[in-house]
């Protein structure tokens, strides 16, 4: 009892309780939005509930952690001055605030050219994965969520299908058509993007001697296992029902449910939480633009400028909450911070000190 009692306590001062309250208010928010865009659960499948709330779990997950994450003195400055500079009145007097973010978007999220810088086919294998897994998600969750359901359109010899989207009918669409294709078999159409991408990276993580020394199984092969049987087993689903008359078709849409479910499940704890954590990146975007229009500081050692004043002053600032202390020790009083010395600086110091224990000897 008394290591029960131990442990609760324990527990209770780990959580992070803001980051609880919004994690909470935002699964709510989620089931209210659930229930009223479903009109009152009246378009909502029942069988497919063990996909809701594998999704309301994952919602609940993903906004605790990154409630967490944004805790985090490095990212909390970031995010403050990314949008600090984004509201700036005088980034948006001659529209550059969206110009940078036109840019940072089509450059970090859209095409993603940080991963190509690194290798063409490390790139290649992301964006199958990252184009599969959002057409996955803009198709799955509506669905899943009666947001959107199909509704029999015009009985003729051309017959039609109407996309009602939280009850209301926005679109109708031909049965034999080349929209209506793409529209029920967009899901298989993720399947084919995701696949050889996971092949790629996974073949990339199993040669590559940089990748092997430091990857995990639980951190980054999991997460590919787990988007591969996704991926093939709603495609064998496809294959059931198109070509073998549904032959083994429950058992496979078990098997697709648990790995789906699955998948939601790991979603807060692995390496698909930086999916959520991407898009902040932005704000980084927005600090580097403005940098370079600040004021500059002066490294005391040799007086050039070396990097604005409000860099140093917010990496002063986060480490000092960090409780990481670089005053000089051991050396002469006026000797200023480490992390308030310029490069050169910091060379110039190394050097001094080669030069005293050596007795001014390079030889």
């Amino acid at each position: 009892m008394k290591e029960l009692t131990r442990l609760s306590k324990m527990f209770a001062e780990q959580l992070h309780w803001g980051a609880l309250a919004k994690a909470t208010i935002a699964t709510a928010l989620l089931g209210v939005t659930i229930i009223l865009g479903s009109r009152n659960l009246a378009n909502f499948d029942a069988a497919l509930i063990g996909y809701t709330f594998a999704s309301l779990f994952a919602a609940f997950g993903i906004v605790y952690r990154y409630s967490v994450w944004l805790t985090k003195p490095p990212t909390r400055m970031y995010w403050r001055r990314g949008w600090q500079l984004f509201l700036s009145p005088r980034l948006w007097k001659n529209l550059r605030s969206p110009r940078i973010l036109a840019e940072a978007v089509v450059r970090k999220i859209v095409v993603q050219d940080f991963v190509w810088h690194r290798s063409p086919e490390r790139w290649a294998g992301h964006m199958l994965i990252a184009a599969g897994c959002v057409l996955a998600a803009l198709v799955t969750f509506p669905l899943v969520f009666g947001w959107v359901h199909f509704t029999q359109g015009a009985i003729t010899p051309e017959p039609t299908y109407i996309i009602q989207v939280f009850g209301f009918g926005v679109r109708e669409i031909a049965l034999h058509g080349l929209e209506s294709w793409f529209t029920f078999h967009a899901l298989i159409v993720a399947s084919v993007l995701v696949i050889p991408g996971v092949m790629i990276v996974m073949y990339r993580r199993m040669l590559d001697t940089g990748a092997v020394a430091v990857q995990r199984f639980s951190r980054d092969f999991l997460p590919l296992i787990l988007l591969f049987a996704v991926a093939f087993t709603g495609l064998l689903l496809w294959v059931s029902y198109e070509f073998l008359e549904g032959y083994f078709y429950t058992a496979l849409a078990q098997l697709h449910a648990w790995t789906v479910i699955g998948t939601l499940i790991y979603l807060p704890f692995g390496k698909l939480f930086h999916i959520f954590q991407r898009p902040a990146t932005l704000g980084i975007a927005y600090y580097k633009s403005h940098l370079s229009e600040l004021e500059p500081a002066c490294c005391p050692l040799t007086g050039e400028e070396y990097a604005p004043a409000v860099q140093t002053k917010d990496l002063t600032e986060v480490l000092h909450e960090l409780d990481f202390d670089y005053s000089a020790v051991g050396g002469p009083p006026e000797t200023p911070p480490w992390n308030e010395i310029s490069p050169a600086g910091k060379r110039m110091l190394i050097g001094r000190a080669h030069s005293k224990i050596r007795n001014d000897r390079f030889d």
